[in-house]
């Protein structure tokens, strides 16, 4: 005989795209949501305190996120410079 445990794992989401990633409007949601809960039974001014401050919370990721982007792009382009790839090196500022 087996004795067979069964446990809850939670939810799985999956979210998809055609010929891109994801841009830094889903990774700043999806960071301050795992961030950030508001309980359902939360008191109206406490979760519109909280939803204010979720707010701010994207908008700070967001931000960093862009800035992380910017400079990982520098330094691919300064990669490719290094290397003598000075045509590459263009391209990926213009992006």
């Amino acid at each position: 005989m087996f004795d067979l445990a069964i446990s809850d794992v939670g939810s799985v989401g999956v979210t998809t795209t055609e010929y891109k990633g994801h841009d830094p409007e889903f990774w700043a949601k999806e960071a301050t949501d795992r961030i950030i809960s508001i309980g359902d039974k939360s008191h109206p001014a406490i979760r519109e305190q909280a939803e204010a401050f979720k707010n701010h919370v994207y908008s700070v990721i967001l931000h960093n996120m862009k800035e992380a982007i910017k400079s990982d792009r520098t330094t691919l382009s300064g990669v490719f410079e290094k290397n003598q790839q000075k045509e590459m090196a263009d391209i990926i500022r213009r992006l």
